[in-house]
Parts: C-alpha cells; sequence; structure tokens
C-alpha cells in the first residue's frame, strides 16, 4: 500500500479540475485508490517523463486527462502533483 500525499498546487488543481469535470468524479476515485493499492497496475498507464520533467511521471485518468506524480518506492509514498489535460500538466 503507497501513501499518496498531495501538494498545494495539486489540491487547487483537483478543485479546478472537479468543477469542470464532474461526469469524472468515480473515475477520478478509482484512480486514486487504485494508485494507493498499486501503481504498476496496467490499466493505470503508469509512465516516466521526459525531458524538463525528467524523474517524474504521470498515470491516464482519461485519453485527455493526466495526473503528474513523484513516484517513492522506497518510501512506499506517491507525491500527486498535478491533475488536466495532456497540455495543461506537460508544461
Amino acid at each position: 500500500m503507497y501513501a499518496l500525499v498531495a501538494t498545494q498546487h495539486f489540491d487547487r488543481s483537483i478543485v479546478k479540475f472537479s468543477r469542470a469535470h464532474p461526469e469524472l468524479g468515480r473515475q477520478l476515485a478509482k484512480i486514486l485508490r487504485d494508485l494507493e493499492s498499486d501503481p504498476f497496475q496496467p490499466h493505470l498507464r503508469l509512465h516516466p517523463l521526459k525531458g524538463s520533467l525528467e524523474g517524474l511521471h504521470a498515470v491516464s485518468l482519461t485519453q485527455a486527462y493526466r495526473i503528474t506524480l513523484m513516484l517513492r518506492t522506497k518510501k512506499k509514498e506517491i507525491i500527486l502533483l498535478d491533475i488536466g489535460s495532456h497540455e495543461e500538466v506537460y508544461r
């Protein structure tokens, strides 16, 4: 079991995202539960980022939306960084 730790930026982003996309609330809750349980589940499509975001990872919420995070496997901790569209989170 991993501990989910939300940054202040993530807290603000998720409020904004949830208001804009209330239809994704259940799916978002499931993704977060699955991340907490095991971030390496294939359906999460966890992948490392490159370029200026190297060292970070992302998971897919839908085809259009992502959650960026920092994965600390030794501490069993996931730092949630941002949620939004591909363009928003990969800037």
